[in-house]
């Protein structure tokens, strides 16, 4: 019995000498587009001298310095029911990956029954009939899983490497989430600026339509150009209602980012009639920082590293699995439990195992693609988030310049429209000139704020693709709730 016991424990000895880990141990492949030169160099500002290449800030909004801007962003990030589900799906991944880190621990079980009844003679080889008794049973057992081909660790990695990618969902949820609010608080505040100059440009009319009416009760005018005037001017009222319907839209779906019923937002919001703008120029450093920052390419990092450590959990299902056990407890009649007669115990290795087969090989096969394709997806993230930047760069700074010939020309319209107004009340101007530069001026004062508003999304769209935004923005509170456990 000795040497049978002494035996075992050399065998098992030589067997844990033995670990290893089957499968690829991750690192990020050497032909990976994140791992090129020219992945992380500068980008092509344009010569735009409104953006340039210092790092961008965590807190990206307070470039617009508005204090309001500020707190609805924080109330975003505190109440958004999407960032609420992002981190809830981090924390359902982390404790995955609790159980699978665990999973090799001791585990400790007891048992026991009671029962009245009768024991089979003949399955005990007696030929008497064994009288009906109270039987019980009560034990003890441990049991500890040899991770001998790494099956278990690999399974850990995998399961860590997910937990990883939902902690940058939760970044890209608090990025997108800033964005909006800041998008739409913009929104809210270019639809006030429109709304104004539309009312501002009917005002003028209805003056104009007053001066052709005045006009012609002197005997100096027409009624060509009274219905003229009257045309205009109903025409510059239906422009009013498109503006507060985008205001409205605006306010609304703040409310929403901000988990608010459409009527709960504080006044200030809808009082803002002037857009805030950047004090400097915007910031968007290099390729390399937005590759280390951006979580959609940390995301999909992290699940090529977990789809890598699914290989080695397929691999080693083709090998041994081997379990030490022990247990000890008392089997017998009821009265008799706790005597000699009853007591029980056995203490050994298990092991199990089935020779690999072709489905165990496809499995292996099936994970090796899987892999390939998270790698491909990888490099597609990081290929898209340099072109959607450079992209965003180009159109930004062709909407400044367009925003400045739009300027220039709305300021021509502005002189011509007061020398035209003047010469018409003089009278030394027809009608139809002073109508024409009016309509000029209405044209460009419209088509200036609407690019202004689009340099407001322009640069909301570059903020989003450069990926800031979440830093320090609830990641100590994760890792205070949620250690990770070595």
């Amino acid at each position: 019995m000795r040497s049978i016991c002494r035996a075992t424990l050399f065998a098992l000895a030589g067997m844990l000498s033995a670990c290893t880990m089957v499968g690829p141990d991750y690192q990020v492949p050497s032909d990976a587009v994140i791992q090129r030169t020219d992945a992380g160099a500068p980008f092509d500002l344009l010569d735009n001298a409104q953006v340039d290449q210092a790092p961008l800030p965590a807190d990206w909004w307070k470039l617009y310095d508005d204090a309001l801007l500020d707190r609805l962003v924080h109330e975003a990030l505190a109440n958004n029911t999407d960032v609420r589900l992002a981190y809830h799906n981090l924390r359902h991944a982390y404790e995955g990956f609790q159980m699978a880190h665990h999973a090799q621990e001791v585990e400790f079980g007891a048992a026991g029954s009671l029962a009245r009844g009768q024991l089979s003679s003949e399955s005990l080889a007696l030929a008497e009939k064994i009288p009906v008794m109270n039987l019980a049973d009560a034990g003890l057992s441990v049991g500890y899983q040899l991770d001998l081909f790494g099956k278990l660790k690999r399974a850990a990695e995998s399961a860590g490497a997910s937990a990883d990618a939902s902690a940058a969902a939760l970044d890209a949820a608090r990025i997108t989430v800033v964005a909006e609010v800041v998008r739409n608080y913009l929104a809210a505040c270019h639809a006030s600026e429109e709304l104004a100059i539309a009312e501002h440009s009917l005002g003028i009319q209805q003056q104009q339509l007053d001066v052709a009416k005045r006009l012609l009760a002197g005997g100096r005018g027409n009624e060509v150009d009274v219905a003229r005037a009257r045309t205009q001017v109903e025409m510059l009222r239906a422009e009013l209602s498109p503006f507060e319907s985008k205001k409205a839209a605006a306010l609304y779906q703040i409310a929403a980012l901000l988990a608010r019923t459409p009527g709960d937002l504080p006044a200030a919001v809808a009082a803002c009639n002037h857009a805030p703008q950047l004090a400097q120029p915007l910031p968007v450093g290099d390729g390399g920082a937005l590759l280390k920052r951006r979580p959609d390419i940390r995301a999909a990092e992290r699940m090529l590293a977990s789809a890598t450590a699914d290989i080695g959990v397929a691999t080693a299902m083709m090998y041994p699995e081997i379990t030490l056990g022990a247990s000890a407890g008392y089997t017998g009649m009821l009265e008799h439990i706790g005597d000699p007669i009853t007591r029980r115990w056995s203490f050994g290795p298990s092991i199990s195992w089935h020779f690999p087969t072709r489905v165990d090989r496809a499995r292996v096969r099936a994970m090796e693609a899987g892999a390939e394709a998270a790698l491909a997806r990888f490099d597609g993230v990081v290929l898209d988030a340099l072109r959607e930047t450079q992209t965003l760069l180009s159109h930004y700074a062709h909407d400044l310049q367009r925003n400045q010939s739009l300027r220039d020309a709305r300021d021509a319209a502005r002189r011509a429209a007061d020398d035209t107004r003047r010469l018409y009340q003089e009278g030394r101007l027809a009608y139809l000139d002073s109508l024409d530069a009016e309509r000029t001026l209405a044209a460009a004062e419209a088509a200036l704020a609407d690019s202004a508003a689009q340099l407001s999304r322009d640069q909301v769209d570059l903020f989003l693709s450069l990926g800031g935004g979440w830093e320090g923005s609830g990641q100590a509170e994760i890792a205070a709730r949620h250690p990770v456990e070595p």
